[in-house]
């Protein structure tokens, strides 16, 4: 065996090695996509159920606002019917 003989011998593992190591290297971003992918599943389905809580808990409050409202409303209403009748004076004794 000559030089040129071991050097191109010497390449050829150098080559074989390098495409083990890339194969490892493909293999796990193989595994982190798929690991990222099921990451992905389990967070939208969290987001979904964030977002339903949020429209439940908007539904409840709006119920709530509109109910205030309408006791204001009423209450506005009783106490500028009544403006006349009443009247607050400060008196000494």
């Amino acid at each position: 065996m000559d030089e040129k003989d071991i050097f191109v011998r010497h390449i050829g593992i150098l080559s074989e090695d390098f495409q083990h190591n890339l194969g490892i290297v493909a293999e796990g971003q193989q595994m982190l996509s798929k690991k990222l992918d099921r990451v992905e599943g389990r967070l939208e389905q969290r987001i979904d159920r964030v977002e339903q809580r949020i429209h439940e808990v908007d539904a409840k409050l709006s119920k709530k606002i509109g109910a205030v409202a309408a006791d204001l409303t009423a209450h506005r209403a009783d106490t500028e019917s009544h403006r006349t009748g009443y009247q607050v004076s400060e008196s000494k004794d």
